[in-house]
């Protein structure tokens, strides 16, 4: 059936009459702008708060976080990284540049003082700062200064890196301290955090060749190359300029092949063409020794470093071939242009000062040798030593004084071997009282010259009739020097001979008074023997009599002081605390009645304090 138009709407209005419409589920409403940035504030603060205690929905989504591992537990023995060069800014920087130029004007104690005190400071020094100092301290020689600061930097927990073992291990083989050198070696291989680098090889390697150990430098070239490096030139130019030294060509000529075969058939680094042409020279093939110098002076495919064209110089100069030796330093001095080519240093003045002193030509060696500032070269304290020793074999002392007055000139601080040089010298020319002078010179610089070279100076002194100056220069050397039975019967007998028992005797007292175990019984015999001589035997019994009866007195002495001092201590004590608290209570109650005064007991001694006052006052505690 059909609705009408009007039922229809009739219909339609009763629906919409009696329909009850749902409730609004919408979220409620974000409000992304605040009227002031206080709201804002507390806002950020109450999901902040809300965060903290309901944690979002997407951390409750996954089912199993992994717990975050705890840190592992360092270990306090473990070596100490060293500092990265990033460290070194705003004051350790300012710091690093003011200790550089103290080391550029040649004020080494003083860089070496500020580094100490700066230490403990509130900038402390990087390890680079340290190493820039040691670095000073070894190119003027001062090994001694090197490895006192290395020690207190140590107990600095300054964390070394790879340059200082490098410093530390060439200290140590400069002074032919080559097991203690390895010791260093083995140190940093076992137990440092990082590896060694080529230097320390070629450091390692040149040690052990200038003390002629080349088996054990050919076992540290195989471990290089067995922990990953690749074979370097210079090592080999090392090794076989050892064999060169024991005259050995095949030796050079089988470390040559392996390079090469090492390196892919072709040896671009002209360090070891030196050693080649040495080794063609020992074979008495001087047409191969040439043309092997033209090779490595005309190719192109050559690098040709100063260290190279110094290698070259030396097999020219050691093998009768001065003259070209002469045109390869003139061609050198051309093309040397720094910073871009470098193609002279200090050493290539070295091998020509030592060609010019082989032909007999001094007054070049040394002309050479004083221009070496012209290529902004500066010598050092072993290339004066080099040039001074060769003028006194030679018979040229004043040379060579003239040169060691202008060492202060150049910056140049001379050590122990310059001045035993020249005090041997003096002591062939028979200047006595010059090389009296140069050893005492060299004691007031600081220097520590060994016994041996004591004992040189006092011989001489004493075969010239000087025994009052020896025995002066005794008196200098006994606090700095541990002496010994030689070196005392030697003094004591020159004064034997002179009639001067009364000194000797001294001596012997100062001994006994300072360290009693100086005074050997072979001593005693030789000394009893020369006194019965003169029939002076007793007077040694009286003196050591005497000095035990002198260490008694003292003994005793000491320890009346120590008594006196601890009997000062319990009165002082018992004066300020109550006798009451410490006293017997039979003798507190006898002087309660006598009312005269208080006995106090305290500790293992006794005290007694009087008072005065009436007969019936009492003492309270």
């Amino acid at each position: 059936m059909a609705l009408s138009k009007p039922t229809f709407f009739h219909h339609l209005k009763t629906l919409i009459r009696t329909h009850h419409p749902l409730p609004r589920t919408l979220p409620p409403l974000r409000h992304l702008s605040y009227a002031t940035p206080e709201d804002a504030a507390a806002e950020r603060r109450r999901r902040k708060r809300r965060l903290r205690i309901e944690p979002p929905l997407n951390a409750l989504r996954s089912p199993t976080q992994p717990r975050p591992t705890p840190a592992p537990n360092t270990n306090p023995n473990a070596p100490k990284l060293p500092e990265h060069v990033s460290l070194l800014t705003g004051n350790r920087l300012n710091l690093h540049n003011r200790i550089l130029k103290l080391i550029r004007e040649n004020d080494l104690q003083e860089a070496v003082l500020l580094t100490r005190h700066s230490v403990y400071s509130n900038c402390k020094p990087t390890i680079f700062t340290c190493n820039a100092v040691m670095t000073a301290c070894y190119r003027q020689s001062k090994y001694a200064e090197l490895l006192n600061l290395h020690r207190f930097i140590t107990q600095a927990a300054i964390a070394a890196n790879v340059v200082t073992y490098n410093l530390i291990i060439s200290t140590y083989m400069d002074c032919r301290k080559i097991d203690t050198a390895m010791e260093q070696y083995k140190q940093l291989v076992d137990s440092a955090p990082f590896d060694p680098n080529t230097t320390t090889y070629r450091i390692i390697v040149k040690g052990l060749v200038d003390d002629n150990k080349l088996d054990r430098a050919l076992e540290i070239k195989d471990e290089m190359i067995s922990k990953g490096f690749e074979a370097d030139p210079v090592v080999y130019s090392y090794l076989m300029s050892g064999y060169a030294k024991n005259g050995d060509h095949e030796g050079i000529f089988g470390l040559y092949d392996e390079l090469k075969e090492k390196l892919g058939g072709f040896v671009s680094n002209g360090v070891v063409y030196g050693s080649v042409m040495k080794g063609y020279f020992l074979k008495g093939m001087e047409k191969e020794a040439m043309e092997c110098c033209e090779e490595a002076l005309g190719g192109s495919k050559i690098k040709m470093s100063a260290a190279a064209y110094n290698s070259v110089l030396d097999a020219l100069c050691k093998n009768g071939k001065f003259d070209v030796a002469l045109k390869v330093f003139d061609e050198m001095l051309e093309k040397h242009n720094p910073p871009k080519l470098l193609t002279v240093n200090l050493g290539s003045y070295n091998v020509m000062v030592d060609g010019y002193c082989a032909e007999k030509r001094f007054d070049d060696a040394i002309n050479v040798f004083e221009s070496m500032g012209e290529k902004r070269c500066h010598p050092d304290t072993l290339s004066y030593n080099n040039l001074i020793e060769q003028l006194c074999e030679n018979g040229l002392l004043g040379k060579a004084e003239k040169l060691y007055n202008g060492m202060s000139e150049k910056g140049v601080s001379p050590d122990e071997y310059t001045f035993v040089v020249l005090m041997d010298t003096c002591f062939k020319e028979n200047r006595h009282d010059d090389a009296a002078a140069y050893f005492k010179t060299m004691v007031e610089s600081k220097l520590r010259p060994n016994l041996g070279v004591y004992n040189r100076l006092i011989d001489e002194l004493v075969k010239v009739g000087k025994v009052d100056e020896a025995k002066s220069f005794f008196d200098m050397m006994v606090p700095k020097l541990r002496m010994d039975d030689d070196s005392y019967k030697f003094i004591m007998k020159a004064l034997f001979d002179v009639k001067k028992h009364d000194e000797v005797l001294e001596i012997i007292g100062k001994m006994l008074r300072e360290d009693p175990l100086d005074f050997s019984d072979e001593l005693q015999e030789f000394v009893r023997e020369e006194l019965r001589k003169e029939e002076r035997e007793d007077d040694l019994v009286n003196l050591m009599a005497e000095i035990e009866r002198e260490k008694a007195e003292a003994a005793a002495k000491e320890a009346e002081e120590a008594e006196r001092a601890k009997a000062s201590a319990r009165a002082a004590v018992s004066s300020l605390l109550p006798s009451k608290l410490f006293g017997d209570k039979g003798d507190a109650e006898d002087e309660d009645e006598s009312g005269g005064g208080v006995v106090a007991e305290m500790g293992d001694g006794e005290v007694k304090v009087q008072e005065n006052g009436a007969a019936g006052e009492q003492v309270t505690a």
